[in-house]
C-alpha cells in the first residue's frame, strides 16, 4: 500500500482550518493554493500549507485525519504550533 500524508490548510494563522490525505503534498498543496479544486478550500481561500505528516500506511493518515477532526480546535491549533510557531506557509519548503 502506498505511504500517505495528513495535512492541514488555513487562509492565515488561527484562521479556517482543513485537514486533508493524500499520497502526494506537493501535488496536492498546488491544487488548493491555485484553486484548482472547487469546494470548501477553494471557497474559504485555504491556500497555506501548516502541518503534513507522512505515516507508511495509506490507512494510518486517513486514521490520523479522522483523529485531528475530531479533536478540540485549541488541539489542533497547539499540533501546527509545536511544528510550525509562526504558521509559515509548508510550501515553499517542499522538495
Amino acid at each position: 500500500m502506498a505511504s500517505g500524508i495528513c495535512y492541514i490548510m488555513t487562509n492565515r494563522p488561527h484562521g479556517i482550518l482543513y485537514m486533508g490525505v493524500t499520497t502526494d503534498i506537493g501535488r496536492r498543496a498546488f491544487e488548493h493554493r491555485e484553486g484548482a479544486i472547487k469546494g470548501f478550500t477553494s471557497r474559504y481561500g485555504l491556500r497555506r500549507l501548516v502541518f503534513y505528516e507522512e505515516y507508511p500506511l495509506f490507512m494510518d493518515a486517513v486514521q490520523r485525519e479522522k483523529n485531528i477532526k475530531h479533536w478540540p480546535r485549541k488541539w489542533k491549533i497547539e499540533l501546527i504550533e509545536k511544528i510550525n510557531p509562526n504558521w509559515d506557509d509548508l510550501f515553499h519548503s517542499l522538495a
